[in-house]
């Protein structure tokens, strides 16, 4: 299972395949000349400080949702394949994509004991939905009935009532939804970490809980020692399928990915989610068989500062411009030698993998072609003082393709491009938030549920909690109003290609590659595997004796 994930921004220059089935573990018995595996052992994975208290509802990125992960279940989650699962959830059934019923699964309970109820689920929305919690994730209840009365659109405006009407209690085992209109996907959208359930105990000090997390998932909390480690055990009274055959996780703080790999090497931690840069040349000499180079449903961008005075003054940039900044990319010559052939060119905005995936959805503008990119950027007006910064984050090896996608913009366009760097994902994300980046930043987009909705819906429509670049185009948005609200998913996917081949008139971002997993694990552990999402399966981690 791919475990409660969150909408999740990328950290790191992340590189692994789709597993199998994006549930499970390995099938790998973990036995092998040393012994038997130890199903209470313990294994180390590195990991960035999460960027806020680990909530459901505000939790957004590849740090805090690698420990989400753990410590959460979902009603469902799915499969390679697309297909949903049923985890905590017995069934999610609708004749119309607009009222659904769902039916929980009985005798699981919270890691404090107490029983997850429907109560359980529709407090934690109604919660997360509501604008005094300011919870980064609250746009993802938008479609439900009632979110407006939670969530007023104006600013400033508080909440008209306490709870969502499209949300009801039948009996503890069972709930409604209603939606303000048919959506057929929400059902693979209830695999995101957002709609997990919460335990009574959380509202009596909201900021305790996001420090000590207490959820329904196949791990507990253990401790955060903050900028450190952060420790989950396995939950022995966890009643779904994905079961620990370990006895739990430390996630070791790393500031580089050059020091997780010394260490990987020396022992010192066993499961690395991505190699840097410099060391991709040598990782699966270094590693054989437990070397990792896989692909998953991942896609990296250069997403424009919308909010920006260089695109905005002294009017909005016109996006012949950016076109033309995409077409001074030479993407093959830097994903086969500065990215070691680890990355694949990207030819649209919707990532591999995903369902209405579709080969050149970009048309030419992800194309290099350094005279037709002079020619775009001339007709569009020219880059405002000829210059431009690309912000990263120095903690994911993103340095080295940085710096190259700049001096390829610079040597076809004479445009003047520098690096960025902040410190630290945390640092990257604030800059974002608080609209401090100068002109362009790294973005790194991985799927919440297998839809090419979520690569365009949730990143570009005006107010979706991925969109922090600030654009908005209401012609955009009335289409993606359209193709979420379509009669069924299948038309809904054909609608989404079809604002995905548009996306080139408005160049919201520059697609840049598709991401692979390329990582690694220690001689201490086996049956690692990786899901559709990239990250390792805890679970099936088996830790030898």
């Amino acid at each position: 299972m791919r475990g409660a994930k969150s909408a999740k921004w990328v950290a790191g220059a992340i590189v692994v395949a789709l597993a199998a089935t994006a549930c499970g573990g390995s099938s790998d018995s973990g036995s092998d000349a040393k012994g038997e595996a130890d199903p209470n052992g313990i294994f180390s994975i590195e990991l960035g400080e999460p960027e806020k208290l680990l909530h459901t509802g505000d939790t957004m990125e590849s740090n805090g949702s690698a420990v989400m992960a753990g410590l959460f279940s979902t009603l469902v989650d799915y499969k390679a394949d697309g297909s949903l699962e049923m985890i905590n959830a017995e069934s999610v059934e609708t004749t119309d994509s607009k009222t659904w019923t769902v039916k929980l699964k009985k005798g699981w309970t919270f890691h404090d004991g107490t029983p997850v109820t429907a109560k359980s689920y529709v407090d934690a929305w109604n919660w997360n939905a509501n604008i005094n919690n300011a919870q980064g994730l609250s746009s993802w209840f938008a479609d439900i009935k009632g979110f407006d009365a939670l969530h007023p659109e104006k600013e400033g405006a508080k909440p008209t009532a306490e709870a969502m009407e499209g949300l009801k209690v039948v009996d503890d085992s069972t709930f409604t939804i209603d939606l303000k209109s048919a959506v057929p996907a929400f059902g693979h959208k209830l695999a995101y970490i957002v709609f997990a359930p919460l335990p009574a105990s959380f509202y009596k000090d909201a900021k305790a809980a996001g420090e000590k997390p207490v959820g329904n998932g196949p791990y507990k909390f253990d401790s955060w020692d903050h900028k450190k480690q952060i420790k989950i055990v396995r939950y022995d009274d966890y009643k779904g399928p994905n079961k620990a055959k370990n006895g739990g996780v430390l996630f070791k703080n790393y500031t580089t990915l050059e020091a997780a790999y010394e260490d990987l090497k020396s022992g010192n931690v066993d499961v690395l989610r991505q190699i840097g840069p410099k060391d991709l040349p040598v990782y699966r000499a270094d590693l054989g068989d437990r070397a990792v180079d896989q692909a998953y449903s991942a896609i990296q961008t250069l997403a424009i500062a919308f909010y920006a005075d260089q695109w905005k003054k002294p009017k909005q940039v016109d996006p012949k411009v950016i076109q033309g900044l995409s077409m001074a990319i030479d993407r093959a010559t830097i994903t086969k030698t500065v990215l070691q052939g680890t990355r694949e060119p990207a030819t649209g905005w919707v990532a591999k993998g995903v369902v209405g995936y579709q080969e050149n959805a970009a048309g030419d503008v992800t194309k290099f072609d350094p005279a037709k990119a002079k020619e775009l950027i001339k007709a569009g007006g020219g880059v405002p003082k000829n210059e431009i910064f690309i912000q990263f984050n120095a903690d994911g090896g993103h340095k080295e393709w940085v710096d190259a996608v700049c001096n390829s913009i610079t040597q076809a366009t004479a445009v003047k491009c520098t690096g960025d760097s902040k410190p630290d994902f945390q640092a990257d994300l604030t800059a974002r938030k608080s609209q401090q980046v100068k002109s362009i930043y790294r973005s790194g987009w991985v799927l919440d549920y297998p839809v090419n909705s979520n690569f365009v819906s949730d990143l570009f429509r005006t107010g979706a909690a991925g969109n922090q670049g600030g654009f908005s185009n209401k012609a955009l948005d009335a289409k993606i109003a359209a193709a979420d609200g379509a009669a069924t998913l299948d038309e809904s996917v054909k609608q989404f290609q079809a604002i995905e081949k548009d996306l080139v008139n408005y160049m919201p971002s520059i697609p840049l590659w598709y991401y692979k997993v390329n990582a690694g694990y220690s001689e201490k552990v086996s049956g690692v595997q990786y899901g559709q999402d990239g990250d390792p399966i805890l679970t099936g981690v088996e830790v030898k004796k």
